[in-house]
């Protein structure tokens, strides 16, 4: 059996659907209140802040897959992820369990560098910090040959269905509500994105190769990278629509971040937008080279079509 705890995200569902399609049909889904995705799924109800419900989810599992995702609330990251990370790590420990964790890059430093599996980590702000402190818990039971474990990294998101990103929500969610788009801080920095099925897809893969755990894996992206200049523009002549946006500087921030918390918890991922965002999946692509990326352009293309 195969296991994805945190059940309910895009990246969740999109998993579910590849593990059935090409690993197996004994999937059992994990959250607080869990949907099937296919009809051979089994759904187990468990908060991951409970010790015990937590060893009861992963009992009986070959491998499971840590998806879980919480809103953008720095005290509720800081409260609950090394909890979470601790308890799944314990109970796939107590159980033979291999661990796929679904990483993401707030721990990196926020600048023009390339980023690959060896960068350091250099956190700016409590949920780069809490994200630090988890992936290296993490690394440690790899390290220390405790735990047979794999990290699965991704930049931010762009997909369809209810992928939830700031792209999917200044560009993409405009686009569909008939709304101005927007740019954060800058349109001429370039941006890495992910399509999330690619993200579900490569995963799904990496945790079903036995030789590719102890390992830190950058997921596959697009590197025919875009500014949000550009990115607009080709979502423009997709759509055979000509879309106005506005640059959102970063006062603005600061400004609503005093009335609105929404925008005060974004202060702290603004520096990513400053400079080119530049994550490299070279390694994944060397390994698998038969995965197929999706380009922005077939990406913006199924958004479009609502696939």
């Amino acid at each position: 059996m195969q296991t994805i705890l945190g059940a309910n995200g895009q990246i969740a569902i999109e998993l579910a659907k590849e593990l059935k399609k090409k690993y197996t049909s004994d999937i059992r889904l994990v959250s607080r209140n869990p949907k099937k995705v296919n009809d051979t799924d089994t759904l187990f109800s468990a908060n991951l802040l409970d010790k015990q419900k937590t060893e009861e989810a992963v009992k009986g599992s070959e491998i499971v897959y840590l998806t879980v995702g919480l809103p953008m609330n720095t005290k509720m990251w800081v409260d609950q992820f090394p909890t979470m990370m601790r308890n799944v790590i314990n109970a796939c420990k107590k159980h033979h369990t291999k661990l796929v964790f679904f990483d993401n890059t707030y721990m990196y430093a926020k600048n023009k560098t390339p980023l690959n599996e060896e960068s350091e980590f250099a956190p700016v702000g409590p949920k780069g910090k809490v994200r630090a402190e988890i992936t290296t818990m993490l690394l440690q039971e790899m390290n220390s040959s405790n735990l047979e474990a794999v990290i699965c990294r991704a930049p931010e998101f762009y997909g369809p269905g209810k992928t939830q990103s700031i792209t999917n929500a200044i560009i993409f969610d405009n686009i569909k509500q008939g709304k101005k788009l927007k740019a954060f801080i800058g349109d001429a920095t370039l941006r890495t994105l992910i399509w999330t099925p690619d993200a579900s897809k490569a995963m799904a893969l990496i945790g079903n190769t036995p030789n590719a755990y102890n390992q830190t894996w950058h997921l596959p992206c697009d590197d025919n990278r875009l500014t949000y200049e550009q990115l607009i523009a080709l979502s423009s002549k997709i759509y055979g629509k000509q879309f106005s946006y506005t640059v959102v500087p970063k006062i603005a921030f600061k400004i609503g971040g005093v009335f609105k918390t929404q925008m005060k918890e974004l202060q702290e991922l603004l520096p990513r937008y400053k400079s080119d965002n530049i994550f490299v999946s070279t390694k994944f692509k060397n390994r698998f080279p038969d995965f197929s990326v999706t380009t922005y352009q077939e990406g913006i293309e199924q958004i479009k079509n609502g696939q």
